[in-house]
């Protein structure tokens, strides 16, 4: 059978038995084992099994646990709440204050947790009522909870970014260091897409009046609320940059500052500690059953030669290189919309990597603008996470088309951050080259 074909109806197959509800890591892995089976026979499955061998001994892997616990017991802690306190008294006076404080939350967050749905289940609990309550536009607010929520799939420490590693064999700690800035320009576009809408809009994001605004010696009471969640991320980021430990060995220093911080909250008991290590054992076994399944994928894929069928077929786009880089960020954009990130990863990495690293292309400004666009991919209709997150906790008169509406400017202002970096690829590169 030729190539084409093979393509055709492997491809085929994967999003056949997906759309029929199989989950990802069963239709990844029975697929790959079928067609391994008919192309290589039986002596193939020992070449998935001696991958699969070789990445769990990878001391990289520890991390995922590790960051999962951290967030699960973050969630857990009451910082959000204090955090919101702050913010509150900080910038409610502007218009469009709280919804850029929550923002900064969020950012706060994704720096200390490492996944998505942790900001947006806490800010959609706390912040949310609080605005509507104000009289802020209820789609500006969710889309506000839903962008801020995305970004700790972007932020370091990310579990996305160590999958990626994993997959592309390139360095977590580069990956960590490459999305701050990136991160940072992303934060610094939202804030002034909220800020300068509400500045000509008020009634969307209206200023508090003069009583809710607190005292001077208020708010600097407040900013204690910020201690706590520094330490977490500098006991993380900061012993990577100073060279103290290993990503994976920061991960066991994020999980310390979160259970110091839960004891100082007095949320620290073992009723607690109970509910987040099932809760990590749950994700991580679902991470580990998928990074399996990835094997499986990428052997059958590499056995039939596909690669270089792609690789002609994306040479074949107008544009040269940079119509072929564009092409796989649409790609991954629209697949985004149906498909949940992992899943993504797995499917077109094994694909793409080669292509970009023939190309002459940087794997690690290639894997952030990768994350963006997962990122993205969280808050996209009509299966993104983090909406289904919102219509978990809003109230009942916010339906799921306000969910949806609400999205759509922020989605744009993030992808003018990913052409940002895109256009100025020094924006991801400058960090990793200095530390590294």
């Amino acid at each position: 059978m030729s190539i084409e074909a093979l393509t055709l109806l492997f491809f085929g197959a994967l999003l056949f038995f997906i759309f029929m509800g199989v989950p990802l890591v069963f239709v990844l892995g029975g697929v790959s084992v079928v067609f391994l089976y008919f192309t290589w026979g039986i002596d193939s499955f020992y070449m998935v099994a001696s991958q699969i061998y070789g990445t769990m001994g990878s001391f990289t892997l520890l991390a995922i646990p590790l960051f999962v616990f951290m967030a699960m017991i973050l969630e857990r802690t009451g910082v959000a709440r204090d955090l919101y306190r702050m913010m509150h008294l900080w910038c409610g006076g502007m218009r469009g204050g709280l919804a850029v404080g929550t923002l900064g939350i969020c950012a706060v967050f994704a720096a200390m947790v490492g996944i998505s749905g942790a900001a947006v289940v806490a800010m959609g609990t706390i912040a949310l009522p609080s605005m509507l309550e104000r009289g802020y536009d209820k789609r500006m607010v969710l889309g506000v909870i839903n962008t801020g929520g995305g970004w700790g799939v972007l932020i370091p420490p990310s579990i996305m970014m160590i999958l990626y590693a994993l997959i592309s064999g390139v360095s977590v700690g580069k990956m960590f260091a490459a999305g701050i800035l990136p991160g940072l320009v992303l934060i610094i576009l939202t804030v002034l897409y909220v800020t300068i809408r509400c500045y000509i809009q008020p009634n969307l994001g209206p200023a508090l009046p003069p009583s809710e605004r607190g005292s001077w010696p208020d708010k600097f009471r407040a900013v204690r609320s910020v201690i706590l969640p520094v330490m977490v991320v500098v006991m993380v980021m900061g012993s990577i940059i100073g060279g103290i430990t290993t990503p994976t060995e920061a991960a066991a220093m994020g999980v310390l500052g979160a259970l110091i911080s839960a004891a100082v909250y007095r949320q620290l008991n073992m009723t607690m500690i109970r509910e987040a290590s099932i809760r990590t054992f749950k994700l991580t076994g679902m991470i580990v059953w998928i990074l399996f399944a990835a094997h499986a994928f990428s052997s059958a894929y590499q056995s039939m030669g596909a690669h270089q069928f792609i690789e002609s077929l994306m040479m074949a786009i107008p544009g040269g290189p940079w119509g072929i880089i564009i092409a796989m960020m649409v790609i991954v954009f629209l697949l985004g919309m149906v498909l949940d990130p992992v899943g993504i990863m797995l499917i077109t990495l094994p694909v793409f990597l080669p292509i970009v690293d023939s190309l002459g292309f940087d794997p690690i400004w290639f894997g952030i603008l990768f994350v963006i666009n997962m990122e993205i991919g969280y808050m996209t209709p009509p299966f993104g996470f983090n909406l289904f997150y919102l219509k978990g906790i809003v109230p009942p008169g916010i339906t799921m088309k306000d969910i949806y509406a609400s999205v759509i400017p922020f989605v744009l202002v993030q992808i003018v951050g990913l052409i940002v970096l895109m256009v100025f690829p020094d924006i991801v590169t400058f960090l990793p080259n200095l530390w590294f």
